[in-house]
């Protein structure tokens, strides 16, 4: 709302100062300022009213060194990560633009998914929570409204040829009539690196291009589910899951910089995508919030996230990498996620067969996810965490090294 009532204020009264609200590396640090003076000075007090609601973790019995001392640390804490991201987009971003649209309407669902899990855990005592087929069921509907919007949406577009956009600007020529829909995305480290989701269906014969939503909104689907349970896993000890999530997202927030902006996309050969650079606003504040949440929840922990917070986060960074064409870079740049997800895949699995095949179920690690597996190694959770987030780093560089490197 900022942005608008100082874009008012330059061009009727031409106020000095308002022009600087048209920059969107203005507006994305003073998101970021914002988001993080939110979680850090108004954390404490939600903490607080958490604690008097009784709105304490219910921990099970694991075996796990120090866990019986986290029992009944406030927990639903995602709420100060939700408020501290949406306050500044709200005040700074273009409000009528798609992809912060897409981003509100992302956090508001997986937050509202999470909060009733936690509601369920804590207040119906039921340390379940939401049935997994609900929550899949959520993840799946998200899918479908972000995998439609970016189909179907005039305003969701792509522009490959910016060079050739440039020179044509030169002569008058109006560049917009160069975005086009597409289905393409960008793998990651090859030249020539784009893949349309509707090459699949090329076996159909002409006119094979208008059915690509068949692959494009399942494949949307199977993203969002699989980072957002990953992020989900990943929240299990202090720090872990905030701490891996803001250098992924400052990663994504490099990437959708670029992608948003024609003469960094034309310099490094990416694909440009029109308006996506508004984004930036929204990771930026989403950055501060993890930042300004892992205030209190590094070890020792004073809240927990709760799935209000690690659902969410998985689902906005699944957005994010899907609205920019990165989805297939998600492996690498949230290769922690990937690691818990596919630790508790093998154990179970491997469990299964061998008690279905020798009478006794044998595990690959001494209990998933895989930082668990750590601590029962005797691992103290803060080493464990400062590592995870050092690969974490590791990756991210590696993950924006594609820039370049082909």
């Amino acid at each position: 709302m900022l942005y608008y009532l100082f874009q008012y204020l330059d061009r009727a009264f031409d106020f000095p100062g308002a022009g600087v609200f048209q920059y969107i590396t203005f507006r994305s640090a003073l998101a970021f300022i914002f988001s993080l003076g939110f979680a850090t000075i108004y954390g404490k007090k939600i903490i607080n009213f958490l604690r008097n609601q009784q709105v304490g973790e219910t921990v099970r019995e694991l075996g796990l060194e120090g866990q019986q001392q986290k029992a009944g640390t406030p927990t639903m804490g995602g709420i100060i990560i939700i408020l501290a991201t949406l306050i500044p987009v709200f005040l700074l971003a273009r409000l009528e633009n798609v992809y912060i649209i897409l981003l509100v309407i992302t956090t508001i669902w997986m937050g509202t998914i999470g909060f009733i899990d936690d509601y369920i855990k804590i207040f119906k005592k039921d340390k379940e929570g939401l049935k997994g087929r609900f929550k899949v069921l959520g993840q799946v509907g998200l899918g479908l409204i972000v995998g439609s919007i970016l189909y179907f949406s005039p305003n969701v577009t792509v522009r490959k040829d910016t060079l050739k956009e440039r020179v044509k600007t030169e002569i008058g020529f109006d560049a917009s009539s160069l975005n086009e829909k597409s289905t393409a995305t960008t793998i990651p480290f090859l030249k020539n690196n784009e893949f349309d989701y509707a090459d699949v269906l090329s076996f159909m014969g002409d006119g094979y291009e208008k059915y690509s939503w068949l692959i494009f909104i399942p494949f949307v689907i199977l993203i969002i589910t699989a980072v957002s349970n990953g992020a989900n896993l990943t929240d299990g000890i202090d720090g872990l899951a905030a701490g891996t999530s803001a250098i992924s997202v400052l990663a994504l927030g490099v990437f959708a910089f670029v992608s948003g902006n024609v003469i960094f996309s034309d310099y490094l050969n990416v694909m440009y995508i029109p308006n996506s650079g508004e984004m930036t606003i929204f990771i930026a504040a989403f950055v501060g919030a993890l930042v300004g949440f892992l205030w209190y929840n590094t070890y020792p922990a004073t809240v927990f996230m709760g799935d209000t917070g690690s659902l969410t986060i998985g689902g906005i960074i699944a957005v994010i990498a899907i609205s920019i064409r990165k989805e297939l870079l998600i492996p690498v740049l949230c290769g922690i996620f990937l690691a818990e997800n596919l630790s508790v895949i093998l154990q179970v699995s491997y469990f299964k067969y061998t008690k279905k095949k020798f009478g006794e179920g044998k595990r690959i690690f001494l209990m998933s996810p895989l930082h668990h597996h750590y601590q029962k190694k005797g691992y103290h959770e803060s080493k464990i965490v400062t590592r995870f987030w050092i690969v974490a780093i590791f990756l991210a560089i590696f993950s924006l090294v594609s820039l370049k490197l082909r």
